[in-house]
C-alpha cells in the first residue's frame, strides 16, 4: 500500500522564530527556510525534525502551501513529489514545471473573480491609508495575480480584525460567496473562491490513485484553510497549540 502525506508548511513543519517554544533559546532549532535576502526566518523544533525525517522514511510527501514559487525555492527540505502552491493556484509536477491542465482551468476560471478581487482591493487599500502600519500585497506568481495579504505591523490579529470587520466582511462579493477571506496570526488574505488547497488536494489524488487504487493518505495543517484539504484524506495530523487546534475540542 502505498502512503501520501499533504503537507502545510508554515506552522506545521516549521515557524518564525517568536512561534518556536523556546525561542532562540533552543539550541536544536535548524533553520528551514530564508528570506529573499538569505537571512534564516523559519526553523524547526528537534520534535519537527523528527517528524520530517518519520515522514520521508515512508511516505511521498506532497507540500501544500500558501507560499509561490519563489518563497518555496527558499525552503532547505528536499521535496521530490508534486507541490501545491499559492494556497492551490498552482500545481507544480516532480520536475517543478507548471501542471499545464490545473494552470489551463485556473487561467480559463479566473478573471471574472479577478475582477471582483481589484474592486475590493481598492476598498481595502482606501481603508489602510488611515494607518501607517498595514502592509498591503497583491500576491504574483508564473505573471498572474492570485489573492491579496494585509499585515499589519502590530504582528496580531486584533490590528486586522476592524479590516476584516468593516471592510472585507460586508463586501458583496464576500457575501456572495466569489470571494473569502482567512485569518491566522499578522495574515489576513483575501482570495477568490476557486483558489483552495482543498480543490487542488483532490485533483491530486485522483491521479494517484489511478497509479494507486488502495492509497493510504493523510493530510497535515495547521489553520482553518487546511482543515478542508486534510478532510479528504484517511487521516488527519495537527500541531498542538495552533489555529485549527484550539478550536478543536482536545482539552477539558
Amino acid at each position: 500500500m502505498q502512503s501520501y502525506i499533504f503537507l502545510d508548511l508554515d506552522d506545521t513543519l516549521f515557524q518564525t522564530l517568536r512561534k518556536c517554544p523556546l525561542g532562540a533559546n533552543d539550541p536544536k532549532l535548524q533553520a528551514r527556510a530564508s528570506l529573499a535576502d538569505g537571512t534564516d526566518n523559519s526553523y524547526a523544533t528537534h520534535k519537527q525534525q523528527w517528524l520530517w525525517q518519520w515522514l520521508a522514511q515512508g511516505f511521498k510527501i506532497v507540500a501544500v502551501t500558501g507560499r509561490d514559487s519563489l518563497a518555496f525555492d527558499r525552503v532547505t527540505l528536499p521535496f521530490k513529489e508534486e507541490v501545491v502552491l499559492n494556497h492551490g493556484a498552482v500545481i507544480l509536477n516532480k520536475q517543478r514545471s507548471v501542471d499545464e491542465i490545473w494552470m489551463a482551468g485556473m487561467k480559463q476560471n479566473l478573471p471574472i473573480y479577478h475582477e471582483k478581487l481589484l474592486v475590493l482591493w481598492q476598498a481595502i487599500i482606501a481603508y489602510c491609508q488611515q494607518d501607517s502600519g498595514f502592509k498591503t500585497k497583491l500576491i504574483e506568481d508564473f505573471d498572474i495575480t492570485w489573492y491579496g495579504v494585509i499585515k499589519h505591523a502590530a504582528g496580531t490579529e486584533s490590528a486586522l480584525t476592524p479590516l476584516l470587520n468593516d471592510i472585507i466582511k460586508t463586501h458583496p462579493s464576500i457575501q456572495d460567496g466569489s470571494l473569502y477571506w482567512h485569518l491566522n496570526g499578522n495574515n489576513l488574505a483575501v482570495l477568490p473562491k476557486i483558489i483552495n488547497k482543498e480543490s487542488a488536494v483532490s485533483y491530486l489524488m485522483a491521479e494517484y490513485k489511478k497509479q494507486h487504487p488502495d492509497l493510504l493518505s493523510f493530510g497535515a495543517g495547521d489553520s482553518h484553510t487546511d482543515a478542508a484539504f486534510m478532510g479528504l484524506c484517511d487521516y488527519a495530523l495537527i500541531p498542538k497549540n495552533t489555529q485549527l487546534f484550539n478550536t478543536m475540542a482536545f482539552t477539558k
